[in-house]
C-alpha cells in the first residue's frame, strides 16, 4: 500500500489505472483502515475526473461496509471519515447526478444508521434520485425493513403524498414483496394493477406470480393463500396484454447451492423500452449473494419519435445509461447519451467500439485457518477464489434506418484453490483440489421505429460452460 501510495498520483494517471486500482480495492475480500485511507486521501481535496470521482466514492462505500461487516466500525477513524465523506457530500451535492453517486455509495456501504436519509431521499427527491434511493435501500438485509421503511414505500407506490414515476413505484412495489409481505400489501398492489396502465399492470403481475414459482420467495406461502380467493385469482386481474415481462428461473441447483438467472423488460405504453435488468443471483445455506445484475434504461425516446407522454406526467430529459451491481459491490453508472445533442454527437460520432464496464481479475475468496484434529496435529487449510471479468455494454442508435442496437457482453471465469496441509515430525500430507468455471452469456436487442407499433428483437445467447 505504501507503495501504491507513492506511485499513484492523481492527478496525472491515465483514467482506466486510476479506476482499476479503485474498484481493486472497492472488491477487496478484507479490505484494511490503510486501504480506505489511502483512498481517500487520493479523492481529498484533488480535481479528478468525474469517472475517477464517481468510481472513488463508490468504492469508499464499499470498503466502509466490508469494515464494518469485519466489526470495525466506530473502532477506527478511518471508517467514520469515510462515513462522514459521504453524508457531507450527499449535504453538499446540488447536482441530481452527484447526489445519485452518493446514494448508490451508501448502497454499498449497507450501514443501518443512513435508512433515515434514504427514505428522505426516495419519499422528495426527482425521479432519478428517488429511484437510486429506492435501490440503495433494497440493498438492506430483511431485519433492517422496518415497518417505517414499508410504510414509506406503500407512500410511494400508492401516491398518497404526490404522484412519482413509473419506476420509483415499481421498485417500490418489488421491496414490498421481497421482505416478508402482509397479506394485505400483496392483495393492495394486485388491486392497484387495475388502475395502472397496461404496460406497468402487466410487469407487476408477472413480478407476482414469478414470487409462486420460486420456492425461495419470501411471499410464495402468502401468494399461494391469496390465489385461493376467486375475487382475486380471475381472468379481469390476470388478463393484461402488455408486451413487458418478467421471468425468473434456476441455472444450477445442487445440495448446498441454487443460482438463478432473472430477466425484467419493462416497456412504454408506445413499444419503446423503458428498463431492462438481467440478474445473476446465488442462494446458499440462508445467504444471498447478487453475483451481477446489470440495468439499461432509456427514457424520453417516445418524445424524439413524435408520441404524445401521458397527461400528467412531465416530459423525462432523453437519456440511455446503464448501471451494474457485481458480487454486491455497486459499480458506477455509464451513461450513454444525455440529451439529443449529445445523442447526435454520438451517433455521427461513433467509434463503433463497446464501452468497458469492468474488467479485471478480483480476489473473492481469501481464507486461512489452522484446526486442531483430536490427536494432537494439527491441519492448515487455505482458500482462494479468484474472479476474472470482462463486461462491456454497447448501444448503436441510427436515425437513417430508426433502428435502436443495444448489447450487453459477459465473459466471466471463476477459479476456486483448496489446500489442506497436515505437517508433523514424522508425517507430511497435503490434499489440493482446484476448480475452474467459464461462462460467456450475450443480451442484445433491437428495436425498429420506423412503424408502428415498434418491431423488437431479443436475444439471450449463452456459450457452452466449461467445468474443471
Amino acid at each position: 500500500l505504501a507503495a501504491l501510495s507513492d506511485f499513484l498520483d492523481f492527478s496525472k494517471e491515465p483514467k482506466s489505472l486510476l479506476e482499476k486500482f479503485l474498484y481493486a480495492a472497492a472488491f477487496s475480500p478484507r479490505p484494511s483502515g490503510e486501504l480506505l485511507h489511502l483512498v481517500l486521501d487520493k479523492l481529498d481535496g484533488k480535481r479528478l475526473t468525474p469517472e475517477v470521482w464517481q468510481t472513488g466514492i463508490v468504492a469508499v462505500g464499499s470498503l466502509v461496509g466490508k469494515l464494518c461487516q469485519q466489526k470495525l466500525c466506530g473502532l477506527q477513524q478511518e471508517v467514520d471519515r469515510g462515513v462522514e465523506t459521504i453524508l457531507g457530500g450527499l449535504r453538499g451535492a446540488k447536482e441530481e447526478p452527484e447526489v445519485v453517486i452518493y446514494l448508490l455509495a451508501l448502497g454499498n456501504a449497507v450501514l443501518p444508521e443512513t435508512i433515515p436519509t434514504l427514505l428522505d431521499y426516495a419519499e422528495e427527491g426527482p425521479a432519478t434520485v428517488a429511484t437510486a434511493a429506492i435501490s440503495a435501500l433494497r440493498r438492506f438485509p430483511a431485519q433492517h425493513i422496518s415497518g417505517k421503511v414499508k410504510q414509506a414505500m406503500r407512500r410511494i407506490f400508492h401516491e398518497t403524498r404526490k404522484s412519482y414515476e413509473k419506476t420509483c413505484r415499481l421498485a417500490a412495489a418489488e421491496m414490498l414483496l421481497d421482505n416478508e409481505p402482509s397479506p394485505m400489501d400483496v392483495i393492495n398492489i394486485l388491486l392497484a394493477t387495475s388502475e395502472l396502465e397496461t404496460e406497468t399492470a402487466t410487469f407487476l403481475l408477472l413480478k407476482i406470480q414469478n414470487s409462486l414459482r420460486a420456492d425461495h420467495h419470501p411471499a410464495r406461502k402468502i401468494m399461494k393463500d391469496i390465489m385461493r380467493d376467486p375475487r382475486i385469482n380471475n381472468y379481469n386481474f390476470f388478463s393484461k396484454a402488455g408486451i413487458s415481462s418478467s421471468f425468473s428461473g434456476p441455472l444450477t441447483v445442487t445440495q448446498d447451492l441454487l443460482s438463478t438467472f432473472g430477466l425484467d423488460l419493462l416497456f412504454l405504453e408506445g413499444g419503446f423500452l423503458r428498463k431492462s435488468v438481467s440478474d445473476f443471483s446465488l442462494l446458499s445455506h440462508g445467504r444471498w449473494l447478487r453475483a451481477a445484475q446489470v440495468t439499461i434504461e432509456a427514457q424520453g425516446m417516445e418524445s424524439m419519435m413524435g408520441e404524445n407522454v401521458l397527461e400528467g406526467e412531465e416530459e423525462p430529459e432523453l437519456m440511455a445509461g446503464m448501471s451494474a451491481i457485481f458480487f454486491d459491490v455497486q459499480l458506477r453508472p455509464i451513461v450513454f447519451f444525455q440529451g439529443y445533442t449529445d445523442l447526435m454527437a454520438k451517433v455521427l460520432l461513433s467509434s463503433g467500439e463497446p464501452t468497458s464496464v469492468v474488467k479485471g481479475n478480483l480476489l473473492l475468496m481469501d481464507h486461512h485457518q489452522v484446526i486442531p484434529l483430536q490427536s494432537g496435529l494439527q491441519v492448515a487449510v487455505k482458500l482462494q477464489g479468484g474472479l476474472g471479468l470482462d463486461i462491456s455494454a454497447d448501444m448503436d442508435v441510427s436515425i437513417w434506418d430508426q433502428e435502436l442496437k443495444t448489447s450487453i457482453n459477459t465473459r466471466g471465469s471463476l477459479a476456486i484453490d483448496f489446500q489442506a496441509e497436515l505437517d508433523a515430525s514424522f508425517l507430511q500430507a497435503t490434499l489440493r483440489s482446484q476448480t475452474e468455471v467459464e461462462t460467456s452469456i450475450h443480451f442484445d436487442t433491437m428495436l425498429r421505429f420506423s412503424g408502428s407499433p415498434v418491431i423488437m428483437c431479443l436475444q439471450l445467447r449463452e456459450e457452452q460452460v466449461p467445468y474443471r
